[in-house]
């Protein structure tokens, strides 16, 4: 008579359908999710349960679940299975003998030993076992039996989406795993952020570090930050348009493969770049952010929201070749592009629709390479399917973009800083386009940030050095 959890109907069994020796059971298998989520909702915030250097340390030798987790399940049992829907719990003993960790599959497992007419309520043994069949809880349930019959839809709650910036930055740098450090200018690197962000990114293997700027003013920083620069390369020069016009020339020279903002105005380095025509491609700079959403399944790529103010057609197009070589440096075969507007439909009073369709068309004859295009596209269907379904959308690209071009730097910058302040998104940004890669960080950043804008340079850089001769950035 119990339904299973699978099905669209949960339905109760009654205290009259009820018999001594009747029994249910679920299987859950234990994830860092469910653990992170169990901690949120109660409060509970024991490094045991969340910090893995803390917790290899206890007398479990690692994380384990909360103890009050397994029998959380329990009660999920009997408000959902058995006896299910009107059940009133009056009291549980738990006896806790084994830890649950991480990947352990729990069968728990009621059975009724006692029921009684004058109250409805009714007794029963809980056990709940591990995949090994070692008993990790046991104990009694009392509960008031429902009285009444009831098979209601099953309610179908949102997905809790827990965001851990720390994996899907171990994620981003196991990308650049086995690949040599490249020779890095760290342009005007006087401020803590910028200088911690590049020895930082030193540590992580991903730059050798050049750091071009006032030497006095870097190692005063050093000092009162406690940063180590070791026997790192300092190139001294007065200020930071020295810094910058030190460091194009080293990068038009060979002498580095990358380049790095410091404390420095973007436009400052960026003029440095372009007055070298050895630094120069023929296509149009351009910056993509990349960004790890939380509620979004897979990185995504928005360009520009930083370099181009108000980019013409032409430009567009090469903003978004930028965007499609370097997503597929990231290993995204074939990208999905969403050209992003305020509305869905080709429209003469907002310009960016018809930039939107001229650049697919263009993409359609060979003028946009690697990558499927659709657009115009509001930023709506170009990440949900659901919200593309509702307005007939038949798109390849609707609900699954891997990079989102934006119609100017203004909504791009705004689009930009609303996923990291408000959704929680951690990101990293390049510059593309020119004969050298250029991590381009914010003051704002954090260490994470600059050392993932690293690893995108790297990348970039190391992807140059086997397609000699060196590709456009």
């Amino acid at each position: 008579m119990n339904f299973s959890p699978h099905t669209d109907l949960i339905e109760n069994v009654t205290f009259d359908e009820i018999t001594l020796g009747q029994s249910a059971r679920l299987l859950r298998t234990l994830t860092v999710a469910d653990i992170q989520a169990f901690a949120a909702v109660s409060g509970d915030t024991n490094p045991a349960h969340l910090n893995a250097e803390y917790a290899n340390d206890t007398l479990f030798h690692g994380v384990i679940a909360h103890g009050m987790w397994g029998g959380a399940l329990i009660s999920a049992l009997l408000g959902t299975q058995f006896p299910g829907p009107g059940t009133i719990y009056q009291e549980q003993v738990l006896h806790f003998v084994q830890p649950v960790r991480v990947g352990d599959t729990l069968t728990v497992m009621v059975k009724v030993v006692s029921k009684s007419d004058l109250h409805k309520s009714v007794e029963l043994d809980c056990q709940v076992l591990n995949q090994k069949g070692v008993r990790v809880l046991y104990g009694t349930a009392r509960v008031l039996a429902p009285t009444n019959k009831v098979r209601l839809p099953r309610v179908n709650l949102p997905q809790i989406q827990l965001h851990d910036p720390q994996a899907r930055f171990n994620e981003l740098l196991a990308l650049g795993k086995g690949m040599p450090a490249v020779r890095c200018a760290v342009v005007h690197p006087c401020d803590e952020g910028s200088l911690s962000g590049a020895m930082d990114s030193a540590s992580h293997g991903l730059i050798v570090p050049v750091l071009i700027g006032p030497e006095l003013r870097i190692r005063r920083v050093a000092e009162q930050a406690g940063i180590d620069l070791g026997d790192v390369e300092i190139i001294s020069v007065p200020h930071s348009h020295a810094g910058a016009d030190k460091a194009a020339e080293m990068a038009a020279k060979g002498e580095v493969e990358v380049l790095m903002k410091g404390g420095l105005h973007t436009d400052e380095l960026i003029h440095a770049v372009l007055a070298r025509p050895e630094l120069r491609t023929g296509r149009r700079m351009s910056h993509v952010f990349r960004f790890d959403i939380p509620l979004y399944p897979k990185p995504l790529l928005i360009t520009d929201a930083a370099l181009n103010i108000r980019p013409t057609l032409p430009e567009k197009m090469d903003i978004i070749q930028n965007a499609i070589d370097f997503a597929r440096i990231m290993g995204v075969a074939i990208p999905k592009v969403a050209i992003l507007s305020a509305v869905e439909t080709v429209s003469p009073n907002i310009p960016s629709t018809l930039d939107a369709a001229a650049l697919c068309k263009m993409a359609d004859r060979g003028q946009i390479t690697g990558g499927i295009l659709d657009g115009p596209l509001a930023f709506d269907n170009a990440i949900s399917a659901h919200a593309a379904q509702i307005k007939n959308i038949d798109s390849p690209v609707a609900g699954q973009a891997d990079i989102m071009a934006v119609p100017d730097l203004e909504s791009g910058n705004m689009l930009a800083k609303q996923l990291e302040y408000l959704a929680g998104a951690s990101g990293s940004g390049l510059v593309l386009g020119a004969r050298v890669p250029i991590a381009l960080t914010s003051r704002a950043d954090g260490p994470m940030n600059r050392v993932a804008s690293a690893l995108l340079a790297q990348l970039a850089a190391n992807n140059a050095r086997r397609n000699q001769p060196r590709q456009v950035w």
